[in-house]
């Protein structure tokens, strides 16, 4: 006698031999264990065969699951599968998406099925609100209301139209002095930043790791391009409005530096001189990696003071702010021999950078490090960058207009602004009248000025982050902190001189 379970309008299949005077139990059973799942683990798992006519998921079943009774269900291929029409098949709702491997199945026991986990109640990202298309029922992801018309998250400004390659009216070259109005400052606003979020702390380390980033993916002369921008805007020489004009009674912040009135653009322009130094020399000091790290970052600096030297960008100001930060004490301590009036001449290369790095007394080994590893930088820097440097500071480095961009204006305004010059009495008056007569042929040469740097920049598109990076108010907060750019300049200078000797004596400890 053979027990048997038919298909609807299929064969009969043989599957287990009963004894003739065995009771047939075997579909009593089954609708015990249907009727109570719970009750399976108590009795002995009978290997069951699944059919592939009923609505489960086919690309599942040859796949191993664990059974949520404790019992582990064997795996089969679904070619393998007979069928069979024995087991009951259940109506179920269209199962959703991500919840298909928890469907019920009645062939296998699992009519309770482990529920769903829960959406979260706030959504991982928020669309912002638009006006144009109401939001639909169907939308996974609820859209809210911006507050104000600004975003949630702080972006960078799109792309600005270049205003710095506007040409200037001839009236306004042209036009005579009129009594100024107000003090005028060509610092940005306050605006919101793409880098540093509305309340930040001093050299916070991952906007550092992101602003070395920036400037790993620009070449020097990118970067110099950039500087020369923004410093034409902060001097006032581009960028300059019709009201501005008349606030300040002349036409370029070069002429105003020379005036009475001009004292609050040139103590703005002495604090971007400071505080770029200072930002340099933090990008030495802060390489706290292996000793070619801090190699590689020295000879950064002076590719990017070679792409702003004259003839290049001729960005001067940007030139002594990046040869403040190589010459600054925590960086390279005494001045080489030939400053100490010692001529190199007459030797090899490697001869004279071998005799001007013995006097270095901060990093030494990293300046040496320089000479093996980037020989050419080592030597523009000793040969090339420092006497055009010192020139530069005693007022008879060049300075005419189409090699130069940007003039030096740092003597100038330090002397106007009551500082001694340095050096002997009879070389430092000829190094008055030397900055004197500079400054009035700078004044004088400001629309000039104003057409070199709008011929170097005709075409350029600057980097919207990169930019901001380079600019006073974000270098400001960045050394020192939302709450400390407030403090007073002299403070803010001090204490931060103080961090830049604590951070060069912990990479090269006096011996």
């Amino acid at each position: 006698m053979w027990k048997t379970e038919a298909c609807c309008k299929c064969r009969a299949q043989p599957l287990n031999p009963l004894s003739p005077r065995a009771p047939c139990r075997c579909h009593r059973m089954e609708k015990i264990l249907l009727a109570n799942p719970g009750t399976t683990a108590s009795c002995p798992a009978r290997a069951r065969k699944w059919s592939n006519s009923q609505p489960a998921d086919l690309a599942h079943m040859g796949q191993s699951r664990e059974d949520p009774t404790g019992i582990e269900a064997f795996a089969m291929p679904v070619s393998a599968l007979p069928r069979t029409g024995s087991d009951p098949v259940l109506l179920k709702a269209p199962a959703s998406l991500g919840t298909v491997a928890n469907s019920l199945r009645a062939s296998d026991g699992q009519l309770q099925a482990k529920a769903p986990a829960k959406p979260p109640r706030t959504p991982s990202f928020e669309l912002p609100d638009t006006s144009e298309r109401p939001p639909t029922y169907c939308e996974l992801v609820p859209r809210v209301p911006c507050v104000q018309g600004t975003s949630l998250s702080q972006s960078c400004p799109e792309p600005e139209d270049p205003w710095w390659e506007a040409e200037e009216d001839e009236e306004e070259e042209n036009r005579c002095f009129t009594r100024p109005q107000a003090e005028i400052s060509f610092c940005p606003p306050d605006t919101p930043s793409c880098l540093l979020g509305p309340q930040n702390r001093p050299l916070e380390p991952q906007v550092l790791h992101t602003l070395r980033g920036l400037f790993l993916e620009h070449h020097p002369g990118s970067t110099a391009l950039h500087l020369l921008l923004v410093d034409c805007q902060a001097t006032g020489l581009l960028g300059v409005t019709r009201v501005q004009r008349d606030n300040m009674g002349v036409s370029s912040g070069l002429e105003l530096l020379t005036l009475p009135h001009g004292c609050r653009l040139r103590l703005e322009l002495l604090e971007r001189h400071e505080t770029l130094a200072l930002a340099g020399a933090l990008a030495v000091l802060g390489c706290s990696g292996p000793l070619e790290e801090r190699a590689a970052a020295l000879r950064g600096l002076v590719e990017l003071a070679l792409a702003l030297r004259p003839g290049a960008a001729g960005d001067l100001p940007g030139l002594a702010a990046v040869m403040g930060a190589l010459l600054m004490p925590q960086v390279r301590g005494e001045q080489g021999v030939e400053e100490a009036g010692v001529r190199v001449t007459g030797k090899t290369g490697e001869e004279a950078c071998a005799g001007l790095f013995s006097q270095v007394s901060r990093l030494e080994h990293t300046w040496r490090q320089l000479r093996r590893s980037h020989t050419e930088a080592a030597l523009a820097f000793e040969q090339e960058l420092k006497p055009l440097m010192r020139a530069l500071d005693e007022g008879a480095g060049p300075c005419d207009p189409g090699e130069v961009a940007l003039p030096h204006v740092a003597p100038m305004v330090r002397l106007l602004e009551g500082e001694e010059v340095a050096g002997p009495l009879d070389e430092s008056c000829e190094r008055l009248l030397r900055t004197l007569h500079g400054a009035r042929h700078m004044a004088r040469d400001a629309p000039k000025f104003r057409k070199v740097a709008a011929q170097r920049l005709r075409g350029f598109r600057p980097n919207p982050e990169l930019r901001e990076a380079l600019t006073t108010g974000f270098l400001r907060r960045l050394l020192w902190g939302s709450r400390g750019a407030g403090a007073p300049r002299a403070e803010r200078f001090e204490k931060f001189q103080r961090v830049l000797g604590v951070l060069s004596q912990r990479l090269e400890p006096d011996s």
